[in-house]
């Protein structure tokens, strides 16, 4: 259960992270990852179309591919070169965000990517359900078993990644490609349709005329209902998410990877237009040719349209074969979902030290992520209909987050057009999400519940590895170094001083006041360390230690870190470590109530340093007569 209890980081679970042995693939295979979750829509998009905005779903549809290519495209294309190892817009914007603010911000945003991901399993898992249920030759023997069936498909899917999952660029292609060749036969057969009975064009424009009277009264009501149909723009954030998979240039490198940002720009372009394509054409035939309370709950195209025209049209055998490509693109849907989540995780927690320890292994985080599942379908009925509003709000948060990040990143690159436009688009789909949450508050709430979660389950694991020493390395400039080596046949005796002034009066005061508190001789020498705290917020990183004579008498060793207590901790060890001898530190206490003083240690880094060094070296350093001594006075 706890194999790979290694970092979370070194793990590739999923698609969208890369080995370092990997060589990558051609653009257009890669594609296709993207397309397990983009393309895989069409499975439900049209039939929530079409229950949304009913005659004006064509119309409504238009619109939501112009946000599409002139929206959502250009700014994934800006991503791409942004953030290319994989990262997507969640990194942009934690670059631009600092101290805890940021921290809040991006686990709000994993908050909302979480709900995209996990209704992307429920979702998906439902609509391969509903498609299993209404085949004919299944009907009689599924019907009412919506709910257990979609927990069966949820519970598979964790036991493939219980047992250990790799999935292959070459069984997505095949996937892909069989379901995208399936759809143009029925889009085909449908348009033929409509050319054979030209009277279902004439009687749907009479009904549109008689339901909105103009053409601008329809744009108008397509606008507002155009945020319902937001679930046709998911696929962007997984779009950049695969970018590593893709093969670059022979002189690419890590900082900058010409070929790979070439060839994601080229994957989300195509991919965008195709779906497209789908789109308007899918949002046509199916609304013209299949009847209105078809598409309701309980009825034969709910939340199957192309499936219903498929066995309407073609035939049982073509629908059956239709109905098992969407179930199987359906199902691997959910399993990219499921390796997004392992992936995107590892990202930032560990970074913020917010991830539990058992969280360093798959298999309880695969176990969690499947009861989670479990509860979301329960909760929703495994009704397809139900979670399209939490499936539309992860989308819409992540893509708004995504237009915001490329607008500042715009505006401080100085290119004054492309911010003007990239703010426009940030404005889109502000709207698009508010008027979605409005409408549907069951996404909201559901992503409310992730960020929450997320939340607590961080910050408890943030408390709990508080004391941590939380220092990869300790690096000593040569000045520093010199002082340390200095002390190979004595104790090295240190000063915790807080640096204020820098005067000759505060270290001259501060030596006096310390040699009495603590009766140290006049003779023994002492040594000042100062810890300067930039990013209290951050958890973990190297030590690079500065050494300065001050005031032609004063030795000092001057460091940075986002906490007092675990730099000095990391110092001490470092010493003991150089020289062979115990290394002794000398604090003075410090005034105020202790709960107060351990809030300003966990969330700025400081307070009441002398006992939480102490218990960062118990915790670091078992053996009690190799662990550096810690005087108070």
């Amino acid at each position: 259960m706890l194999e790979g209890l290694a970092d979370m980081a070194k793990q590739h679970p999923g698609p969208h992270a890369q080995a370092p042995h990997e060589k990558g693939a051609a653009w257009w295979r890669v594609m296709c990852l993207t397309g397990l979750d983009y393309f895989s829509t069409l499975g439900y998009q049209p039939g929530i179309a079409a229950l949304a905005a009913g005659l004006l779903s064509p119309v409504a549809t238009v619109v939501l591919v112009l946000v599409t290519l002139c929206g959502a495209l250009p700014v994934y294309r800006r991503v791409a070169v942004e953030s290319p190892h994989g990262e997507g817009s969640i990194a942009m914007l934690e670059r631009l965000l600092s101290f805890w603010q940021g921290k809040l911000f991006v686990l709000t945003l994993l908050g909302f990517a979480a709900t995209d991901f996990m209704i992307t399993i429920t979702l998906s898992a439902a609509d391969a359900t509903a498609h299993l249920i209404e085949n004919p030759h299944l009907h009689s023997a599924l019907s009412g078993k919506q709910v257990l069936l979609t927990l069966i498909l949820v519970a598979l899917l964790g036991a493939v990644f219980l047992k250990g999952f790799s999935e292959a660029i070459g069984l997505a292609v095949v996937l892909v490609a069989v379901y995208l060749a399936l759809n143009v036969v029925v889009v085909v057969n449908g348009i033929w349709h409509l050319f054979k009975t030209p009277h279902v064009f004439g009687d749907w424009t009479d009904g549109l005329t008689a339901e909105h009277g103009n053409a601008f009264a329809m744009i108008g009501v397509a606008l507002i209902v155009f945020p319902k149909l937001a679930l046709g723009l998911s696929g962007f954030e997984t779009g950049v998410a695969v970018m590593p998979h893709i093969e670059g240039d022979p002189d690419d490198t890590e900082e900058k990877p010409i070929g790979r940002i070439r060839g994601a720009r080229k994957l989300l372009t195509t991919a965008a237009v195709i779906m497209s394509v789908f789109l308007i054409t899918t949002s046509l035939i199916t609304t013209l040719l299949i009847p209105k309370d078809a598409f309701k709950t309980g009825g034969p195209a709910n939340g199957r349209a192309l499936a219903y025209l498929a066995h309407e049209n073609l035939g049982s055998a073509f629908g059956s074969v239709y109905d098992l490509s969407t179930i199987a693109i359906l199902w691997f849907a959910g399993a990219s979902a499921m390796a997004g989540l392992l992936n995107l995780m590892p990202r930032y927690l560990p970074r913020y030290g917010m991830a539990p320890h058992w969280a360093r292994a798959v298999r309880p985080t695969v176990i969690v992520l499947t009861l989670i599942a479990f509860l979301v379908t329960w909760i929703f009925d495994a009704n397809v209909d139900a979670q399209g509003g939490a499936y539309a709000t992860g989308v819409l948060v992540l893509i708004s987050s995504a237009a915001v990040a490329v607008t500042i990143a715009a505006r401080k690159a100085r290119e004054k057009r492309w911010t003007v436009i990239f703010a426009v688009i940030a404005a889109v789909f502000l709207y698009t999400t508010v008027v979605n949450v409005v409408e549907r508050s069951d996404g909201v709430k559901i992503g409310a519940c992730f960020i929450a979660g997320i939340m607590l389950v961080s910050f408890l694991s943030r408390l709990k590895r508080a004391f941590e020493l939380r220092v990869t390395d300790v690096v000593l400039d040569e000045t520093a170094e010199r002082f340390v080596r200095d002390y190979t046949h004595r104790p090295l005796r240190l000063i915790a001083n807080e640096p204020n002034s820098r005067d000759l009066a505060e270290y001259r005061d501060k030596i006096r006041q310390i040699r009495a508190d603590n009766d140290i001789p006049a003779e023994d020498d002492l040594v000042f360390v100062e810890v300067t705290v930039l990013d209290p917020s951050d958890f973990e990183a190297e030590l690079t230690v500065h050494g300065e004579v001050l005031h032609e008498r004063y030795r000092v060793l001057a460091l940075e870190s986002s906490s007092v207590p675990n730099a000095l901790a990391a110092l001490l060890l470092r010493v003991r470590d150089l020289t062979g001898q115990q290394p002794h530190i000398y604090f003075e206490w410090t005034e105020g109530n202790p709960f107060a003083q351990f809030l300003r240690f966990f969330l700025l880094g400081q307070g009441e340093i002398a006992p939480v060094t102490r218990e960062v070296l118990r915790e670091a350093e078992p053996d009690r007569g190799r662990r550096p001594a810690v005087h108070v006075g």
